[in-house]
Formats: C-alpha cells, structure tokens, sequence
C-alpha cells in the first residue's frame, strides 16, 4: 500500500490561515457511539468504513473512518478519553496523542491517520453545530457549484450512456492495451489519468511501465497526470510532461509537497491523508497562495465521510475534476444520479454538504 514516513515532524501553522478560524469554536463532548457500514464495491471486495459519532449538549457529529482493511474495524475503540469541554484544537491535541487503535495495531500504519481524521472531522460537525454554523459560515467562505469526476475502473461506456458530459478520473491498468487506450482516448472525457506509482502490496499496485507511460500520455494530451513515478525508465518516458503532474498518494503535509523533486502544477487533496483539520488546512492554504490547482479525492466513503470532502472541495477548490462524485457513483450507472456540477442549496448547522437533487439518506448494512 502506500507508503509514507510517520516519523518526520510537520510544521503546521494553528495561528494564520483558515485553520485559526476553527482552532478556538468552543466544543463539550458528552461521549460518544460508533456506526459500522459495509458494502460490496465494483472491484471486488466489501467495503468497510465506520462512523465515529460524538455527542455534546444535545446534539451530535458524525465522522467516517475509512480505512480500508475489514478487520481493522472489529474491536472499534469505544473507551477513548473524550468527554469534556475544550476547544476544536483542544480536541485535535487530545485525539492526536491517543492510540485509537488499542485492540492491536492497524494493518497499515497511515491507517492512523484515517482514524484520527473521523475523531477530528466528527469533532467538528459537532463544534459547528454546537454553535448553530455551518464550514461555510465559520471560515466566512461561500459554496460554490462542485465539478466532478467520477473514478473507476470499469467501462466508462454505460455512464456516457446516462451523461455523454460526464467527466472521469481512470487509473490506467496494464489491461490498457493500443486499442484501449484509443477507445477511451476518443471519448474526450477524461481529466486525470492516476498511475498509482506510490501503491505496493494493494489490490490496485500498478508497476511503472515506460512504454504505457508513454503511450498514455500521448493518447490523453490534456489529462492531469497524477502519481507518476519519481525516477526510473517510466519517469524519463515523461520527460517534457511536467506540466501536468499531480500527486496524491505521497502527500499527507505541506512537508510533503515540499519534499518532491520540484513542485507540482496539481494537488489531488485526500482529508483522511492529512489526519489532523490542522494539517489538512494548513497544506490546502499553502498550496493555494502558491497557486497550485487542487482537486479533491474520494476513498470510497459510504456515509458522512463523503459529504465532508464534497463540502471542503466546494469551499476550496470547486473547479477542478474533484474525485468526490455522489454515492450514486458508487454503483451500477443509472438515470436520475446527480449531475455535474453539484448546486449547492442553503446549508444547515455543521460539517455536511446539500446541493440541489441529493437523494434522501439510506443506511448502508
């Protein structure tokens, strides 16, 4: 799976950016609840995330936990140290000097940091709320139309058959043959083209190849090229390309960002990467003062989780292709699925995002 050093310290700013505008919302923590959901996804293994649900003054805040291992929600910690009266940023130092997972470690140690950010994304929906604001109105930010793409696999064919405007994020897999590659290239609607260099021991590995790089490249001229490989034969294949780099996977602080060989045009930014609301904003600031094009990504959440990313990419970054699509996405293509870009409405107290033609909530079981 990814990979990435835990052990560096990241400078991250609380005092200046938009994470000052949250750090001080005061929040009461009366205890708290865990919700587990489950679903058999289109690649081949039965999605798991559970949602951290903390309750304080008669409301309540929900955060999703995405990690991606089943068995690492079995035993969900449910004895944390969490009640009482403290601030947003009271909380986040709390919850970041506990081991949320204290049944036995995670399969994967970055899985940490999907913890904490349920806690801490929770943590917040209830702050907000507590005091009767939205993301939106806390950060004095408006929400704005939400372009997205959606991100698979499969054949993109039966989604342009609901909505030939449909935008798409694909991983290009060794599967791609010439023939493929042409196919999909026609289409005309591809905006990012994901590599997954910086995958190992995961069900999407895909081995840095020169020749697909290449060839990709050619057939998809104007497609952000997202977590190529750094160095080797398959990095000289896209000598010139450049331009078109993003990076998703590596990127967990604004430490990372700065780490890379040269700076990159384009930032896929996941929230469940980050951990801490801190880290998250303070990277996002960054990047945007430096004029970097950001775009949000999705890890298949189920519930919450996926409104929350849908909220950030509006307020921060609503124009680039956002791997954010609806849950509706998450399944076969069907007629009635929200189209791109997603209008916002009026939004209630809270962590959350409501835009025109958003299905009811279902349980996920």
């Amino acid at each position: 799976m990814e990979q990435h050093d835990n052990a560096h310290i990241r400078e991250v700013r609380i005092d200046a950016g938009p994470y000052a505008r949250l750090a001080g919302l005061p929040l009461v923590v009366d205890g708290y609840t865990a919700e587990r959901a489950e679903l058999d996804v289109s690649s081949g293994f039965r999605r798991v995330t559970t949602t951290v649900v903390l309750r304080g003054g008669g409301y309540e805040g929900r955060g999703e936990d995405v990690t991606y291992a089943a068995e690492d929600h079995e035993d969900y910690p449910l004895g944390l140290p969490l009640t009482g009266a403290t601030t947003l940023d009271g909380f986040s130092r709390l919850v970041g000097g506990l081991d949320l997972f204290p049944a036995r470690p995670p399969q994967e140690e970055f899985y940490r940091n999907y913890r904490r950010w349920a806690f801490e994304s929770a943590a917040l929906d209830l702050a907000l709320r507590q005091r009767g604001v939205s993301l939106g109105a806390a950060l004095d930010h408006e929400y704005l139309p939400l372009r997205f793409a959606v991100s698979t696999r499969l054949d993109i064919t039966p989604w342009l058959a609901v909505d030939p405007e449909l935008e798409f994020k694909l991983d290009p897999t060794p599967e791609w043959d010439a023939a493929t590659i042409a196919r999909v290239a026609e289409t005309r609607r591809v905006r990012v083209l994901d590599f997954k260099a910086f995958y190992h021991g995961s069900a999407v590995d895909n081995p840095p190849d020169p020749v697909q790089y290449r060839a990709v490249a050619a057939a998809f001229p104007e497609a952000i090229l997202e977590d190529p490989a750094l160095s080797g034969p398959a990095r000289e294949a896209l000598n010139g390309e450049e331009a078109r780099f993003s990076f998703d996977a590596p990127i967990h602080s604004w430490t990372d960002v700065e780490a890379l060989p040269e700076r990159p045009r384009f930032l896929n930014i996941k929230p469940s990467r980050f951990g801490s609301l801190a880290a998250l904003l303070d990277c996002v600031d960054r990047a945007l003062a430096e004029g970097l094009v950001l775009y949000g990504g999705g890890q298949f959440e189920l519930g919450v989780g996926r409104e929350q990313i849908q909220a950030l990419a509006s307020l921060l970054y609503p124009y680039g292709p956002n791997d954010v699509a609806p849950v509706e996405y998450h399944g076969a293509p069907a007629r009635g699925a929200p189209r791109s870009p997603l209008v916002p409405l009026a939004q209630a107290p809270g962590f959350r995002f409501a835009y025109k033609g958003q299905a009811a909530p279902v349980a996920v079981s």
